[in-house]
């Protein structure tokens, strides 16, 4: 096959590789740090998703030929071989959980070891039950003999040390297959992420993680949420519902091929209604006959079926958001991404369902990305990019040593959000 440019190791050459195994496509976007602090991607491959459904791999030999495609585009455009990737897990019903802990530090200083110590997770994977496998654990906020919101302990002084973390596990069967998958391509995985966190990082700029707001991806086979404040992210969740459930429903209740209910929805759809629905007609060929044999109908038959479905996902959206608690923490602002986020009506909607002002989302501070690449079905590749990096140079390596159980109190989120709110 004919290439670009001479074929070099990325690794070597200062970039990271990060790859999105969604429900209906497969990216891979391939990136290195400028000068300016910004991202720019120097490689781009996406490929239809063979054997993902709702996040979930149900066929290994048709994702990793989907892999192996996708990886293969963006190494010829960037000119470069891929060995380590950075990949996210949409299924594997993710779970979030706040966790505070007390670490006795005996009235010294607080150096880089003692933050080390603290943030040593190795007993928060011993907490789990074998069918969970924790991917994150974010501090959110520190606290120095009860003295909370300290940002960075390291130069105080104190007795005990108290960390407020953001445990977020995937189901381990789910990341198995996974790893599976990318290792049968010969890639290793340098660092995973759960991809309601990197369209997060992707799509909110600073001032709405600081202030406080939902980003959620509307994916194919998953919708998934994420909420921001004081510049960190405090809950993640995901529906095994998306944008491939709205083109199922036109294709079933117009009896028409999946392909042309996919098309119509695509350039007829809408989430709501206009007067001039009735008056818009178009021919929708019928599930098993020939060509000539099709059916007429109206817009607004259209727009009676995507609407029911969207709504449907904001609902469930909007109370989980209440049951947890997290819907007045996150604010008035709502931040739209995903490929099926640019249904039109999608945003007026949302506004509608959740009472809050909501924007459509897509990668930011990102460059060489081309048009094609630039939107929102892209979020969560760019989120990645922005967590390899970020991951890479801001990561605190944790110890292997043993360490002394933390006095735990697990489950204090109600205690830890009247504190912090």
């Amino acid at each position: 096959m004919a290439q670009r440019t001479k074929i070099r190791n990325s690794a070597r050459s200062g970039l990271v590789t990060a790859i999105d195994v969604g429900s209906t496509k497969i990216a891979c976007f391939i990136g290195q740090a400028t000068t300016e602090g910004g991202i720019e991607i120097v490689g781009i491959g996406h490929q239809l998703a063979q054997g993902v459904r709702n996040g979930n791999i149900i066929d290994m030999d048709a994702v990793e030929h989907s892999i192996r495609m996708t990886v293969e585009a963006a190494e010829q455009m960037a000119g470069e071989n891929v060995s380590a990737v950075t990949v996210c897990i949409s299924g594997g019903v993710p779970d979030s959980k706040l966790i505070s802990f007390d670490v006795s530090i005996s009235g010294h200083e607080i150096g880089d070891a003692d933050l080390k110590r603290a943030l040593d997770p190795v007993w928060l994977h011993a907490q789990q039950s074998a069918d969970r496998q924790v991917i994150h654990t974010l501090p959110v906020g520190y606290s120095i003999d009860g003295n909370r919101g300290v940002r960075d302990p390291r130069g105080m002084f104190g007795e005990q040390l108290g960390v407020n973390m953001h445990v977020m596990t995937a189901a381990a069967s789910s990341m198995r297959n996974l790893e599976s998958c990318i290792h049968r391509c010969h890639l290793e995985i340098e660092s995973i992420a759960i991809a309601p966190y990197a369209a997060g990082m992707s799509c909110l700029v600073a001032d709405e993680k600081e202030l406080g707001a939902i980003c959620i991806d509307m994916g194919g086979g998953t919708t998934t949420i994420s909420v921001f404040f004081d510049g960190e992210v405090l809950f993640v969740d995901s529906l095994p519902v998306g944008g491939a459930h709205v083109t199922n429903d036109i294709a079933r209740g117009l009896s028409a091929p999946v392909a042309y209910a996919e098309r119509m929805k695509t350039l007829y759809g809408s989430a709501n209604p206009t007067p001039s629905d009735d008056q818009e007609h178009f021919k929708i060929p019928l599930v098993g006959e020939e060509e000539s044999g099709s059916n007429q109908v109206p817009r607004s038959m259209l727009v009676g079926i995507i609407r029911p479905r969207i709504e449907e996902i904001f609902e469930l959206l909007r109370d989980r958001l209440d049951k947890t608690g997290f819907n007045k923490i996150a604010g008035r602002r709502v931040v739209l991404t995903g490929g099926a986020s640019q249904l039109t009506g999608v945003t007026e909607l949302a506004s509608a369902i959740l009472d809050k002002q909501v924007r459509l989302g897509r990668p930011a501070n990102i460059t060489g990305l081309a048009d094609s690449a630039n939107g929102p079905a892209f979020s969560v590749c760019a989120g990645l990019i922005d967590f390899a990096l970020s991951d890479r140079a801001e990561a605190v390596v944790p110890s292997t040593r043993s360490l002394e159980v933390p006095v735990g109190r697990f489950g204090r989120l109600g205690q830890w959000l009247r504190e912090n709110i």
